[in-house]
């Protein structure tokens, strides 16, 4: 009788703490969390490489992992929590020759809302309008539009999806907007041209699209009547739209102006060079100016006059809008400053 209680104590369960065996595969974030002595949601944010854990706590849980056998089944974690953690980003921009997708916009923005992005844990899905119906976008948690296309139209197509929807570009009803101040971007240029002397001036680029008709009225308002404005509408933003759009406007009026703001730097660019092959100064004869300030401004002979944008901060503003609203959170449309670099035309 006394052997088999001996027995008995000898065959006693253990204590509860866990233990799990080496590549068990039921070992859980749960268990992993009791192994290293933390929260769940620090183990998954460790397991995500988050800034929000510190990196020597992200070491000891990853080492636990790695001892235990243990892999984050994100696949499983999504769909336990309904979230795929996944963002898409929809570029409005057809690539042409003239005006490819490795311009800064949209690449500045691209890596403002990746860097903000995947620290938090998501990944980003590129993509455009032509291929909303893809399975990568459907299952995204949010969408982030670049471009609202003319008239607007894109970002009414991307409203119907029912996702979370922040957009790059103008002010507009019904949506979160991050973008520049356009209009203050205009009225820079307007206020440049005056300081000059500039009073017969052409505005070059399509007033469909909301962030150039806010350029154009804000350059127009801070005129105030003191000059006269020509409208061009180049349907394209490219150097060659630039060049055949001032092209034609010389052969029709002659040098009848002596200003030119451009809704892009490659409109400018086009034009100036338009107006050369026209026996045209720049700036003697015609000052121009463009708009974001590319990396091609400094360097182009002359070098040009641009309205600066901020687009890789738009880009990180455009991410974290897009995390609280996923959130849950409340958010408002946000406009950036521009400031106008003077150069030499």
């Amino acid at each position: 009788m006394a052997a088999n209680k001996a027995a008995s104590k000898t065959a006693a369960p253990a204590a509860s703490t866990i233990a799990p065996r080496k590549n068990d595969a039921a070992l859980t974030m749960e268990d992993l969390a009791s192994l290293a002595g933390v929260s769940t949601i620090t183990v998954s944010r460790a397991l995500r490489d988050s800034p929000l854990v510190t990196e020597k706590t992200r070491e000891k849980i990853r080492r636990i992992a790695d001892e235990q056998g243990y892999r984050l089944n994100i696949s499983a974690r999504n769909l336990r929590m309904r979230r795929s953690y996944s963002v898409a980003v929809v570029v409005e921009m057809t690539p042409v020759k003239g005006r490819p997708m490795s311009d800064p916009y949209p690449l500045e923005l691209l890596g403002g809302i990746t860097q903000e992005l995947t620290t938090a844990g998501y990944s980003v899905v590129l993509t455009s309008k032509q291929l909303m119906d893809t399975a990568p976008v459907q299952g995204a948690d949010g969408l982030i539009l670049l471009g609202q296309g003319s008239h607007g139209e894109a970002v009414r197509f991307l409203q119907k999806a029912g996702l979370p929807l922040v957009v790059w570009g103008a002010p507009e009803s019904g949506a979160i907007v991050v973008g520049s101040d356009n209009r203050r971007g205009g009225a820079s240029v307007a206020e440049r041209f005056l300081a000059q002397g500039r009073r017969k001036l052409v505005f070059l680029g399509d007033v469909d699209h909301a962030e150039v008709e806010e350029r154009c009225a804000g350059f127009i308002d801070a005129l105030g009547g003191q000059g006269t404005v020509h409208i061009i509408r180049p349907k394209a933003f490219t150097f060659e739209s630039g060049f055949d759009s001032m092209t034609a406007l010389l052969k029709k009026k002659g040098h009848a102006f002596d200003g030119v703001f451009a809704a892009s730097d490659l409109l400018a660019m086009g034009a100036i060079r338009a107006l050369t092959e026209h026996q045209l100064r720049v700036p003697d004869d015609v000052s121009v100016i463009g708009y974001d300030d590319t990396p091609g401004a400094a360097s182009f002979v002359p070098p040009l006059t641009s309205v600066h944008q901020y687009l890789r901060d738009g880009g990180v503003l455009l991410a974290k809008k897009m995390l609280a609203l996923m959130n849950g959170e409340q958010v408002e449309s946000e406009m950036l400053p521009t400031t106008l670099i003077a150069r030499q035309t």
